[in-house]
């Protein structure tokens, strides 16, 4: 696809306004968050840490965050296929149903590998949980290096989908740099069965480094959008860009300079200096916000990695902060 990009930054210098910033939401250690909105305010989820396995954070307005102390959205048991001993569970993503309950995507390690993850799928009716996990999980390659960053996303038609990647970097030991694909996987109407074989969506390529992870898709007027990372977390060479596609199984086109990367380390914050080694964002479904993390102490993943977050805009194949 060539179809011709217009950002908004130079519209918006034309006419006077600033870009907006990015805020610090949670100044604690919420690592690949994501966020979803109900009724009751909105919502987001993190990796392990603060004693739990899924952390959950609240907010009646975007703009105020309580981390919720003690609120284990996944606390088991774990089926099986799991080492519940230590599930190590990343990247937690949530996906509000049609009837109003809620599922949980999630990575753990897996029992067949503890060095390796999978993801599965966990339900609940209330959106801090907590989530009990399905029996099945939904992708486990481990001859690929497992699978972790799951994303869930509901299209225009109905149909349920989850975005994942493939961990294939967890293989690079041998000498051999490994392909790190973002698969799409079809489920059935209940969100936590899969549905026939998935798809690979992106793979790193040379301007990636070593690889792509933490997806998220957004559909908006009528262009699907998956933002990515790329490179080591541990490093400030770590961000965050997208591609677009009009139809979601692509063809996907990666956008490039200079409306990507997104995020990256130096882009300014409202009052908490620059990023350091943005990524793992994850789109509110109506595709207005972002959440992301990145280093708290401005230079490494020493200290954790705190919750940000911005609005946005999209026209013409290009996301701005807006």
């Amino acid at each position: 696809m060539n179809r011709r990009v217009l950002s908004y930054a130079p519209l918006l210098a034309v006419l006077g306004r600033a870009i907006a910033e990015p805020v610090l939401a949670i100044d604690a250690d919420f690592p690949d968050p994501s966020i979803i909105q109900t009724e009751s305010g909105y919502w987001a989820f993190a990796t392990e840490g603060n004693g739990v396995n899924a952390q959950v954070a609240t907010s009646p307005d975007f703009s105020t965050w309580t981390r919720l102390s003690g609120v284990d959205a996944l606390p088991g048991p774990f089926p099986s296929w799991v080492d519940s001993s230590s599930p190590a569970i990343w990247a937690p993503d949530v996906l509000v149903m049609p009837d109003g309950s809620f599922v949980m995507y999630f990575s753990a390690i897996t029992s067949n590998n503890t060095n390796l993850h999978c993801v599965g799928a966990a339900t609940s009716w209330i959106p801090e949980g907590p989530y009990t996990p399905v029996d099945n999980y939904l992708a486990c390659p481990l001859e690929q290096g497992g699978a972790i960053d799951p994303d869930g996303f509901i299209d225009s038609d109905g149909t349920i989908y989850v975005v994942y990647k493939v961990d294939g970097d967890t293989l690079d030991n041998d000498g051999t740099t490994h392909s790190t694909p973002i698969m799409l996987q079809k489920m059935e109407s209940d969100g936590v069965t899969p549905t026939g074989d998935p798809i690979e969506l992106i793979d790193r390529s040379s301007i990636d480094g070593p690889l792509v992870e933490a997806p998220s898709l957004l559909l908006s007027n009528g262009i699907y959008y998956l933002s990515f990372s790329s490179n080591y977390y541990w490093t400030q060479s770590y961000d965050t860009s997208y591609a677009y596609a009009t139809t979601i199984t692509g063809p996907w086109t990666k956008q490039s300079s200079p409306y990507a990367p997104l995020l990256d380390t130096g882009v300014e914050t409202r009052s908490s200096g620059p990023l350091s080694a943005p990524g793992g964002t994850d789109f509110l479904v109506d595709g207005t916000k972002i959440v992301f993390h990145a280093d708290r102490n401005g230079q490494n993943a020493s200290d954790g990695r705190a919750m940000f977050v911005s609005e946005i805009r999209e026209a013409n194949d290009v996301i701005t902060l807006d």
